[in-house]
């Protein structure tokens, strides 16, 4: 028996309740992909998580301690990394964080899942209806048994009471969320008739720690570019989720850019209007009045006030039938660890804001 497999029988033996041994200790958590930017990201917060606890962190091969990968964390916290086993994550941990690839999650998370194991999956792998995810990813999914019982992990899409009643939450895409973030409010306000045009722009960690050409710093510095406009893999992400919130289908033109920055994300959003809307700025308020970290704002949105944040800062302006909406989070963040965090408080019943960060680096 594991050491918390010891203290629950305890615990049980002397009359405390299952939900109450829950309540007194932290849930045991593995972080499974620890060495790269997001799964640093999830470290980062859960060391000072009040609910969660760090029981694994997995990599492909394993035995590296954690600050030899991430040296700031050197005389802050110390663990190896072991070689991402399923029998011995399941034994270890009640929930797991998979900071994988595409196309490795769907093999570790539906052995986790039937060793009855929560999973929280921040590649593309559950986010997406089986055929849409074939066409944009390429070969068949590899586990639609759990796929039709994922929730995609946008609360303004799916409300919150989904993602606390989940096994596996498929956490979604930055560029999604921030795109998503600014079309949900206006919902019933969109001609559905014509595109909605998405004009979005991302600093370099979004494209993961691989050294490429086209993250190369030479590429990159004093310079801004796009990379698969029109064919992004997160446009068929957008236009899916997107109609359903206006319960129809719509046209998404998404064209992603590359930034001379480390973090963060501008989505412009452009938007043709079918009847008449007032004040949007009023729209937004109203519609993210009970979250918490959307900040609506009276003027444009900027990268640095959010960089480091769960934040979502978001502004609308219209002319006549033009509107034009845009968000700005942090792309490691907002669209990805903290949201993975955020959706977990709600599966595990922790105070939702728990552990989520709230200062910008930026000054």
């Amino acid at each position: 028996m594991t050491g918390a497999e010891i203290t629950k029988y305890m615990l049980i033996c002397r009359h405390i309740s299952l939900s109450e041994w829950y309540k007194m200790s932290k849930v045991r958590v593995a972080v499974i992909g620890a060495s790269g930017f997001t799964g640093l990201e999830l470290i980062k917060m859960l060391l000072n998580h009040p609910c969660f606890e760090i029981a694994f962190l997995g990599g492909s091969e394993g035995g590296a301690e954690i600050a030899a990968l991430h040296p700031m964390l050197e005389k802050i916290y110390s663990r190896k990394v072991e070689k991402s086993e399923i029998d011995r994550i399941a034994n270890e941990a009640q929930l797991a964080f998979l900071a994988v690839p595409h196309k490795q999650a769907t093999t570790i998370a539906k052995q986790l899942l039937g060793r009855g194991v929560k999973v929280v999956d921040l590649s593309a792998d559950y986010r997406l209806a089986a055929q849409t995810y074939e066409a944009a990813y390429g070969g068949a999914h590899e586990d639609t048994a759990n796929l039709a019982h994922a929730v995609y992990g946008l609360p303004e899409l799916v409300g919150a009471q989904a993602i606390a009643n989940a096994r596996l939450i498929a956490n979604p895409g930055c560029y999604p969320t921030a795109s998503l973030l600014a079309i949900l409010p206006f919902a019933e306000y969109i001609d559905t008739d014509q595109p909605i045009i998405i004009d979005a722009k991302s600093g370099v960690s979004g494209a993961g720690k691989a050294c490429i050409e086209r993250t190369h710093f030479v590429t990159v510095n004093e310079n801004c570019f796009t990379y698969s406009p029109i064919t992004h893999r997160h446009a068929p992400e957008i236009r899916e989720k997107a109609a359903i919130a206006l319960d129809r289908a719509v046209q998404v033109v998404f064209v992603p850019h590359l930034l001379p920055i480390t973090r963060g994300m501008l989505a412009s959003v452009y938007i043709k209007l079918k009847k008449p809307l007032e004040n949007p700025t009023e729209r937004l308020r109203e519609f993210y009045k009970d979250n918490q970290f959307v900040r609506v704002r009276n003027d444009s949105v900027q990268i640095k006030f959010v960089a480091g944040t769960h934040f979502a800062d978001i502004f609308a302006i219209k002319d006549g039938e033009t509107l034009f909406v845009q968000t700005a989070i942090d792309n490691l963040l907002r669209g990805a660890s903290s949201s993975a965090i955020a959706n977990a408080n709600l599966m595990f019943g922790c105070d939702p804001s728990a552990s989520l960060p709230q200062l910008a680096h930026g000054v």
